[in-house]
């Protein structure tokens, strides 16, 4: 696994427990940061897991304003807190992140979605992410 796609898992970690233990993403993050400290053959994955957290903290509002665009008869306290974490880290690295190519991003997104939710979760999130890279 590469260092991206486990920083990926990081920052799904952080998004998911700050929503599921209805926390801000920053309490979250500063407890993630924490446990980071003590594992400094992790830092390599930190660095972008961190700046994915951060970069869906500080665009939160038009992220998820984005997803309820594009996912059609969902809204966001609908779905798992799993896909919507997903979709989070998806649309940032879609609209906001130009290191990342499009495809890579709804990839990663995918993979996340098919080895952590449910069954349909990776066309779900493949649908939308779709969706949104075309409106860019």
């Amino acid at each position: 696994m590469s260092a991206r796609s486990k920083a990926r898992k990081r920052a799904l970690d952080v998004l998911y427990q700050a929503d599921l233990r209805e926390i801000s993403i920053a309490a979250s993050l500063q407890a993630e940061a924490e446990r980071a400290v003590s594992q400094p053959d992790r830092q390599a994955s930190w660095l972008y897991a961190r700046d994915i957290v951060d970069g869906v903290n500080d665009n939160l509002a038009e992220i998820d304003e984005t997803i309820e665009t594009y996912a059609q008869g969902w809204t966001l306290q609908r779905m798992p807190y799993i896909d919507r974490a997903v979709l989070r880290i998806g649309v940032w690295e879609v609209l906001f992140n130009d290191e990342v190519p499009v495809g890579v991003a709804i990839s990663e997104a995918v993979e996340l979605a098919k080895s952590l939710s449910t069954e349909d979760s990776g066309g779900f999130i493949n649908g939308v992410l779709g969706k949104v890279a075309q409106s860019v």
